[in-house]
């Protein structure tokens, strides 16, 4: 929502956000022109055995807080949109909004919310039928209906019989996504040192801030004092090491929808392979550093299972880490990796994991774990690997990264895709496959505003 709110800003519109506190919004839209917040009142967390007892009390809360946003705060605005899920109460009380205030209404379908309770309570709870009667009735008549994939908007076309224009918008990153050269990523690895601050000394090469990272090093200039960005005339220069560990990264939720137990079997499956290769003749594979961002509730959980592995098993060259970056430096950090994962299944089976479009905006390739619609995303040995099950995961990865870095012809024919269907930014729209969030608003939604 933070690049739909920067493009109505780009258009002209005065704009608010409205939604809770948190995660720090990207520094562009901070700085844009035009942009307003309005904080809700954060619902109040509800331990998992009262769930169904107290939901009541966290709809009401939601209720009375986006009621007070949306209806008295502020001048009538032109134009609502609303992204969903979540669902109840957000649907009813926009549909009300629009209504009271003489708004066109704009539902961003990236989910079904109904299929994400159903995850938690089973497909034949009371509760996920009254979710599904009430996503279905107050999200059917809209100004304009945004859809993430061809398959949600065929779908509720037919199902739900939706009221209003109906376009498909693909999420795509802005055009800040690239891939990182070897200063950015020594500065960004400078800037969250190192990474992971257990890594044993048999696991990473030697580190000696701030002319080496545990990936980069500088080979000529005056490297800054630690911490400080690269600037100036004096700038330095940096490389990526050759005795560098090959890095993959995964952004989670850290929910029901992405099984990260196919994750760890996969590491762990590599482990044992690295250990018979580096025994033998067979092609190496280097070390690998697995890290995965985000926030979640089941993370401590599986970081404790994998941690236990690592120790328990005398891991040698493998290691899984857990970390939160910051918006400014999510794109650098994918722009840095060799190799991205995603654990997406997809509660609706009709959305897109955004993480995977990131991750294609920094040409990065990705393994993906497959459902119905990823094909619109993912094109299996064209810009990434789809799976089906962990050892399929273990031996994609060993594929990919089999000779690292020097001899990896597979993964550098992958991420040879981007270059090609992006194509120069200079390059006019209709010559690339793949647009920027700019060109793909400018072309799909600027004509309806």
């Amino acid at each position: 929502m933070m690049y739909h709110a920067e493009s109505f800003a780009k258009d002209g519109f005065e704009t608010t956000i409205a939604g809770y506190k948190g995660t720090s919004p990207t520094p562009s839209l901070l700085t844009a022109p035009g942009i307003g917040f309005q904080y809700l009142s954060a619902p109040p967390k509800l331990p998992g055995k009262l769930f169904v007892i107290l939901a009541p009390v966290k709809v009401a809360v939601q209720v009375l807080s986006l009621m007070y946003a949306l209806i008295v705060v502020g001048r009538p605005p032109e134009f609502i949109l609303v992204q969903n899920p979540p669902s109840i109460p957000t649907l009813a009380i926009v549909q009300l909004a629009s209504w009271l205030r003489g708004s066109q209404l704009i539902i961003d379908w990236h989910n079904l919310g109904y299929s994400i309770l159903a995850l938690k309570l089973g497909q034949r709870h009371f509760l996920v039928r009254i979710a599904k009667w009430f996503e279905r009735t107050f999200g059917r008549t809209a100004y304009a209906h945004l859809f993430v994939t061809n398959a949600m908007k065929e779908r509720l076309e037919k199902d739900w019989d939706l009221q209003g224009q109906k376009i498909v918008l693909h999420d795509r990153p802005p055009a800040r996504f690239h891939r990182a050269s070897a200063t950015e990523a020594h500065e960004l690895f400078l800037r969250i040192p190192p990474f992971v601050p257990d890594l044993s000394s048999n696991f990473a090469p030697p580190i000696h801030p701030p002319r080496s990272t545990i990936r980069t090093a500088v080979t000529s200039g005056t490297a800054p004092p630690l911490g400080d960005a690269f600037s100036g005339s004096a700038s330095p220069v940096a490389t990526f090491r050759p005795d560098r560990p090959a890095l993959l990264i995964s952004s989670t939720s850290w929910t029901e929808d992405e099984d990260f137990g196919i994750l760890i079997q996969a590491l762990k499956q590599y482990e044992m392979e690295a250990r018979t290769r580096s025994k033998s003749e067979q092609r190496s594979l280097p070390r690998l550093l697995m890290v995965v961002t985000g926030k979640g509730p089941l993370r401590d959980s599986y970081m404790r299972q994998v941690l236990g592995m690592e120790r328990s098993e005398k891991w040698e060259w493998v290691r899984c880490r857990s970390m939160w970056v910051e918006a400014a430096d999510y794109p650098l950090l994918l722009g840095a990796a060799d190799l991205g994962v995603s654990l997406h299944s997809s509660s609706s089976a009709l959305d897109l994991p955004m993480k995977v479009v990131d991750m294609f905006g920094c040409g990065l390739p990705v393994c993906a774990l497959d459902f119905a619609c990823l094909d619109e995303l993912v094109q299996d040995g064209q810009n990434g690997r789809v799976f089906k099950s962990a050892d399929e995961l273990a031996k994609q990865i060993m594929d990919l990264l089999s000779g690292f870095p020097d001899s990896t012809q597979e993964l550098n024919r992958l991420r040879s895709h981007f270059e090609t269907t992006h194509g120069p930014r200079t390059s006019p729209p209709a010559n690339r496959e793949w647009l920027s969030w700019e060109e793909n608003w400018n072309a799909v939604i600027k004509p309806i505003l």
